[in-house]
């Protein structure tokens, strides 16, 4: 069958439809999206104000035309942290339903995080033994660790690099005194998690996923993403150290021009790159590997477990 699912994540709304049957790879056969950047539309009461409302249901209403322009037999619609946390979330899930007749399944972190676990999983497969996986959205950062398809551990922290952008560095370059003060918030909110995943053990593969580390990797030498899904992509973790102080001095309009990183993303870049680094380092890890799946194929994995178990 071919399914959509449409992620109204912090940063995009990005429909993703694959051709896909219980047991087999999901195939991409469209992608559609828009740049949105809820996380940066909250007002000062932390709601969504009416033009982000306005526009959210207006870049719903196109995704949802083109899924039935490819034939999607079913549109698994879902939110993540900048709807979840939106004062009026309640208000605006309701608006889109009368509106757009979507129910948006708003997620956790914690599903988040499981979500995406999942699908690096697949993706890897059992030889990878045990697994740590990093995401970093735009509203949050989602940590996941386990043997099995389900993580032993999984959190959610409120260091997305879009929320960090707008919330600590105004400036174009941002002022250095405010970059070693989102460092140092960075570095604290993480450490306070990572007892909770040392209990556990080394683990035997390090994973990240999402356009931030997909950037940073790009920066620092990877493979472009026309080489295809298949070739190992990796940062090491010297090599983003490298970046970081390089990344705080430059204009947003110069990150734009370094290779990989798209005019939408780059004034968030730092942001992203200063989290990296911290996970990294806190989690004691050197390098990771790149992968090409995260939450949106881990919610239309899910969906095909359910069709082959009923």
């Amino acid at each position: 069958m071919r399914l959509g699912v449409l992620d109204v994540g912090s940063n995009t709304v990005h429909l993703l439809v694959v051709d896909a049957h219980p047991g087999a790879c999901p195939l991409p056969a469209h992608s559609h999206k828009a740049e949105l950047r809820l996380a940066q539309l909250l007002d000062d009461d932390g709601a969504i104000g009416p033009h982000g409302v306005d526009r959210l249901v207006s870049v719903i209403k196109e995704a949802l035309q083109a899924a039935e322009d490819k034939g999607a037999e079913e549109v698994l619609p879902f939110a993540t942290s900048a709807v979840r946390e939106a004062r009026n979330a309640d208000d605006v899930l309701e608006r889109v339903r009368a509106e757009t007749g979507v129910e948006l399944q708003v997620l956790t972190g914690a599903e988040e995080a499981r979500l995406t676990f999942l699908a690096a999983r697949r993706w890897f497969g059992w030889s990878a033994g045990k697994l740590l996986v990093l995401d970093i959205g735009g509203g949050s950062l989602e940590v996941a660790y386990g043997m099995d398809e389900e993580p032993d551990a999984a959190a959610s922290l409120p260091l997305g690099a879009g929320r960090l952008t707008a919330g600590w560095l105004p400036g174009d370059p941002p002022d250095p005194d405010a970059v070693r003060a989102l460092r140092r918030h960075v570095r604290t909110e993480i450490a306070r998690t990572v007892g909770e995943f040392s209990r556990f053990g080394t683990p035997d593969h390090v994973v990240a996923t999402s356009k931030t580390f997909k950037q940073l990797a790009r920066i620092a030498g990877a493979a472009r993403s026309a080489e295809g899904l298949y070739v190992q992509r990796e940062l090491k973790r010297e090599s983003l150290e490298g970046w970081v102080p390089r990344l705080a001095a430059m204009t947003e309009q110069e990150r734009a021009e370094l290779p990989g990183v798209s005019e939408g993303r780059a004034g968030q870049l730092l942001a992203g790159a200063l989290v990296a680094e911290a996970a990294m380092d806190l989690f004691g890890v050197e390098r990771v590997e790149i992968c090409p799946w995260a939450l949106r194929e881990g919610v239309i994995l899910r969906r095909l477990d359910h069709m082959e178990s009923v």
